[in-house]
């Protein structure tokens, strides 16, 4: 589980085109990364939406917004268009990063286990270290409330 003042962990993803990056492309800028259990479902459709919606406030903070889920990038690529996205949306297929992040944990409904991603966002400054996190998030109001802690850096 990363601590406050942890390192950026590394883990090599790609984005909605399929291009693979690192998180290290945003080294000197404070990031925000956010984890969602899956494109194109009521809940992660509204927290993109959210983050886009006020994607000009961070980009004028001077903070990038990666969303990461384990969809395939054509999957992401799709959910971009479909509710014209312009947050960065980040396919991590292996599992490797949400392993780093601690997002990948047992769930359960309805008396069923399984795994799946953890609805969780991490801020970093513009050292590479962590300086807040959300865990379990709940959609309404978390875009507003992550931006405010990012201007706050």
């Amino acid at each position: 589980m990363l601590q406050q003042g942890d390192a950026i962990p590394t883990g090599t993803i790609k984005d909605a085109d399929g291009v693979e990056f690192t998180l290290a492309r945003y080294a000197g800028k404070p990031l925000v990364v956010y984890f969602y259990p899956k494109a194109d479902t009521p809940g992660c459709t509204n927290e993109a939406k959210d983050f886009t919606a006020l994607a000009d406030e961070f980009a004028a903070a001077g903070v990038p917004v990666v969303g990461v889920s384990k969809d395939k990038p054509a999957k992401l690529r799709k959910f971009a268009d479909k509710y014209g996205l312009s947050v960065i949306l980040a396919s991590d297929e292996e599992g490797t990063l949400c392993e780093a992040f601690g997002t990948w944990v047992e769930k359960s409904m309805y008396g069923r286990s399984y795994m799946g991603i953890e609805r969780d966002t991490f801020l970093f400054d513009a050292d590479g270290r962590l300086q807040r996190v959300w865990f379990k998030v709940k959609v309404k109001g978390h875009a507003q409330e992550v931006l405010e802690a990012a201007q706050a850096l």
